[in-house]
């Protein structure tokens, strides 16, 4: 129930964002509020004895703020649906980095995987491209990218406290992003404000807190199934809210994209690389 909880909490970000009193907010502004206010709810839960520096948290931290951005514009740009769907790769993605960077084997549910995905990305973006949302499906596929080298330094972080690098992440994301933030001081209404400042302890710092501890009883495998609810449920939120429909392209695509991730989590379980917790 803990791992379902955060997969809804993560889900109600496409309402945000198209909702009408946000869906003008920069997506830069937009981001930054959210790591910011996520970070000042964590960090309560991070304890002195966590708090480490090492090399390595600059990319950690530079692939999370790309994708903070990132997502938060194709969200904008495109629909839910395929900004979701293609910000998912991640793990796609995240299986040739480990191949390439921390050398893990490239294992036949990994590649069933990746067939799937790239099957997925295809159908997706050929359906619209020369259409209104095609650059949104590019920065959505970006995201997934970026997505993918915070997951990979994370691995490669395995040995640091998982509360202190979530940390660090919204942390840093929100101060690079403050420029932006502060830009709006006397743009933004204060209706605005208030839904920017509740937005990143709601919809990333409490799910988080909850998807954490479900991992003291569920297996990362199951739990990687688990949270493909998120996906599912995010187009599904905004066409309910705002109506704006799924396209069939989008559909077959993220379905292509899912079934994949689907066989790796079930089928393939026991060939699966461990990975670090989502931040989105």
């Amino acid at each position: 129930m803990l791992l379902v909880a955060a997969a809804v909490g993560w889900s109600v970000i496409g309402i945000a964002v198209k909702s009408p009193l946000l869906k003008d907010v920069p997506g830069p502004m937009f981001a930054g509020c959210r790591a910011l206010t996520a970070g000042l709810f964590l960090l309560p839960f991070v304890r002195p004895s966590m708090v480490r520096f090492r090399w390595g948290l600059l990319p950690m931290v530079v692939c999370f703020a790309s994708m903070n951005v990132l997502f938060i514009m194709a969200t904008q740009q495109t629909t839910a649906a395929a900004a979701i769907f293609l910000q998912y790769t991640a793990s796609l993605w995240a299986m040739v980095f480990g191949v390439f960077f921390l050398r893990e084997p490239l294992l036949r549910g990994n590649t069933v995987a990746l067939i799937c995905g790239l099957m997925g990305i295809a159908w997706i973006v050929h359906n619209d491209w020369n259409g209104e949302n095609f650059q949104g499906n590019a920065i959505a596929l970006m995201s997934g990218v970026t997505y993918a080298g915070v997951i990979v330094t994370l691995r490669a972080l395995r040995d640091e406290s998982p509360q202190w690098l979530i940390l660090v992440n919204y942390i840093a994301s929100g101060a690079v992003l403050l420029p932006w933030i502060l830009q709006g001081v006397h743009e933004l209404t204060p209706w605005q404000w208030l839904l920017l400042a509740c937005i990143g302890p709601i919809q990333m710092g409490l799910p988080y807190v909850m998807f954490a501890r479900g991992l003291k009883w569920i297996p990362p495998q199951e739990a990687g199934l688990i949270l493909l609810i998120e996906p599912l449920l995010n187009p599904t939120w905004v066409w309910l809210c705002w109506g704006e429909a799924i396209s069939p392209a989008t559909a077959v695509g993220g379905g292509l994209i899912l079934f994949g991730l689907a066989l790796r989590y079930t089928v393939f379980r026991e060939q699966t690389v461990p990975a670090r917790a989502p931040l989105d």
